[in-house]
């Protein structure tokens, strides 16, 4: 139940050199991944097509790639382009699957839907740890959980009042604040202020703006700003573009994809960090450390939740009114992969005040 017309994060750039072949599992998919000499990155099944051993354990051949294990040679293409004790003309058949592949934003994406419809501009715009602009430190966690659980955690930020009381020091009002939900065409935009609320590292209430993107197949782009008390209700609670608006206390921006491997486990990959400047470097790190403390809290909770969700088949899952971008971004994922001719993730009817 995946979404395949997508471009998914396979990894961070800087985790596939120059030699050797990465594997990876990519919605249920081994991929052997590596890079030409000229630095580009090519994507093929990690599966050779004689024994079906994995290309990812043989070795590389300029820019071809020769399983070990009986070795047949393969172009960057998937095209066999020998075979040991072969003479004459290579079946047409003897390929593998070569995936479109971009390294973009300091990330690997893989598109492993219709080559045909991989369309680089559907690349979502993340920030890259090369911008000049920030400061990011970055991190990754393994879960034993569907993407899909890690994907309605992050669309819903009222959890942050219950998981994250001590990580982020977040008040209650999370969960009491209703966001702005916004449909954009691959993705929803989630906005809200917090006023007048306590937040971990601030010796004074503050008022919190928070604005991310959450895009298909799940990345989600969020600016954080935090302001003076008073500061929401001077923007008419609108998005902080007021002037004069008063200096921001703290400014922040998070970069994070969700990457299923198989039905039941997934990857997740952050960044965060403030801008570049003065400062910077020691900020990033401190915000690294928490969230290193907040995320492992979902980890625990989602995979405590993965769990339950296994031994209860057949039971439905009762939306609240929080769960508006949750619902909004199911439905849109639903209606990609019904027109991709797959099979959609069945989802509960919504309160009427959702």
């Amino acid at each position: 139940m995946f979404v395949r017309n997508a471009w998914y994060v396979a990894g961070w750039s800087s985790e596939f050199p120059s030699d050797g072949i990465t594997s990876r599992t990519l919605l249920n998919e081994p991929i052997a991944i590596y890079r030409k000499r000229d630095g580009s990155v090519v994507a093929l099944a990690d599966r050779c097509v004689h024994r079906l051993a994995p290309l990812s354990l043989g070795s590389r051949e300029g820019d071809d790639l020769r399983c070990g294990y009986h070795g047949l040679k393969f172009a960057p293409s998937g095209k066999c382009i020998e075979i040991p004790g072969l003479e004459g003309r290579i079946p047409e058949r003897a390929r593998v699957l070569s995936y479109p592949v971009v390294d973009r934003h300091s990330w690997v994406w893989v598109w492993p839907g219709d080559p045909a419809l991989a369309d680089e501009s559907l690349i979502p715009p993340a920030i890259g740890l090369d911008h000049p602009d920030w400061t990011l430190k970055t991190g990754e966690l393994d879960y034993e959980a569907s993407h899909q659980l890690v994907n309605d955690n992050l669309l819903d930020f009222s959890h942050l009042s219950y998981v994250h009381k001590v990580s982020f020091g977040a008040s209650e009002k999370w969960a009491l604040t209703r966001p702005e939900v916004t449909m954009l065409e691959r993705g929803v935009r989630v906005q809200r202020w917090i006023e007048d609320a306590p937040r971990r590292n601030f010796a004074t209430n503050v008022d919190t703006w928070s604005s991310y993107d959450f895009l298909v197949p799940g990345v989600l782009l969020l600016s954080s700003k935090v302001y003076p008390p008073g500061t929401a209700a001077a923007c008419n609670h609108e998005p902080p573009t007021i002037a004069p608006l008063p200096h921001a206390v703290s400014d922040t921006f998070s970069c994070q994809a969700v990457t299923p491997l198989t039905d039941t486990t997934s990857r997740y990959f952050f960044s965060w960090g403030p801008p570049a400047g003065e400062g910077a470097e020691a900020t990033a790190q401190m915000l690294l450390g928490i969230a290193h403390q907040a995320f492992a809290e979902d980890k625990a909770m989602i995979e405590a939740q993965q769990k339950v969700v296994a031994r209860s088949p057949g039971v439905s899952v009762m939306p609240t009114p929080n769960d508006h971008a949750v619902l909004a971004f199911q439905r849109l994922l639903n209606k990609m992969m019904q027109a991709e001719g797959g099979r959609s993730v069945p989802i509960s009817k919504s309160l009427s005040s959702v």
